[in-house]
């Protein structure tokens, strides 16, 4: 089984990891174990999905990882970077400079126009983009000719597109995903997970996505699986078959492979 187990050195070709990881909500009677020492590596240019039953601490792991909420105990690190040793305004730049953002969500601001909301990070910043780069970016999203179009003129797809573009464009070490497509029909999600998938092969980008879609993780090159808040198994190169057979040793209730 094990997923990644990492040990506590950084190792080259890591872009994130955690060691020992809990975290836990609440005491007494009202005490909660999210996620329960929970080692894992995020190695560069691949591509993961996190499963698991809902309440498996999927998102939890993903917050952790990406700085968004604070581990109980354990060690997190981008990079060589561990978390723990990061005040709030270091902290804020390391997400910033280091780390893509997709959400369900799409998270666009409704005032700017598609190519306005992929640099508004580097805008925030006051960084330049990198004109190359952010071309390539957009051209591989298939964005060109709707950079002057702003959100309310997008569709879904599209919006999540900019969302995909803007997470992108400033390079981050890593992309995290949460439910990215989960706002999305089944043409518009397969179009978003072969431009993350792309990113990985064509671009060499780090990409994590949480996911309770066979379908979807079968874009990723691994998916491991949490339940109760532990890492239970991992499939590498899988399909949505595999991944749906796994799952429902884990969640009896999960029937079939979404459409």
């Amino acid at each position: 089984m094990t997923a990644g187990a990492f040990a506590p050195h950084p190792t080259p070709g890591i872009a994130a990891a955690t060691t020992d990881l809990s975290k836990v909500y609440g005491t007494g009677d009202a005490r909660v174990v999210a996620l329960d020492r929970v080692s894992i590596s995020f190695r560069e240019g691949e591509f993961t999905a996190i499963m698991g039953p809902s309440g498996c601490g999927k998102s939890t792991l993903m917050h952790c990882a990406a700085g968004l909420d604070q581990a109980s105990s354990g060690s997190v690190r981008i990079g060589t970077t561990e978390l723990a040793t990061l005040d709030d305004r270091r902290l804020t730049r390391l997400r910033r400079d280091r780390i893509g953002f997709i959400f369900q969500a799409f998270n666009l601001m409704p005032t700017l126009t598609a190519l306005e909301n992929i640099t508004l990070p580097m805008d925030l910043a006051g960084r330049a983009p990198d004109r190359r780069w952010l071309d390539r970016v957009i051209g591989m999203v298939g964005l060109s000719q709707r950079l002057d179009h702003r959100p309310a003129q997008l569709s879904g797809g599209q919006q999540q597109r900019v969302a995909v573009a803007r997470a992108l464009a400033s390079r981050p070490a890593i992309v995290f995903g949460d439910e990215p497509t989960g706002n999305l029909d089944s043409r518009s999600g397969a179009e978003v997970l072969g431009f993350l998938r792309d990113s990985v092969r064509e671009l060499g980008q780090t990409v994590v996505m949480v996911t309770h879609d066979p379908v979807a993780a079968g874009y990723a090159d691994r998916v491991v699986f949490l339940s109760d808040g532990r890492l239970v198994d991992e499939i590498s190169h899988p399909t949505p078959d595999r991944v749906l057979d796994l799952m429902k040793t884990l969640d009896p209730r999960t029937e079939s492979t979404p459409c």
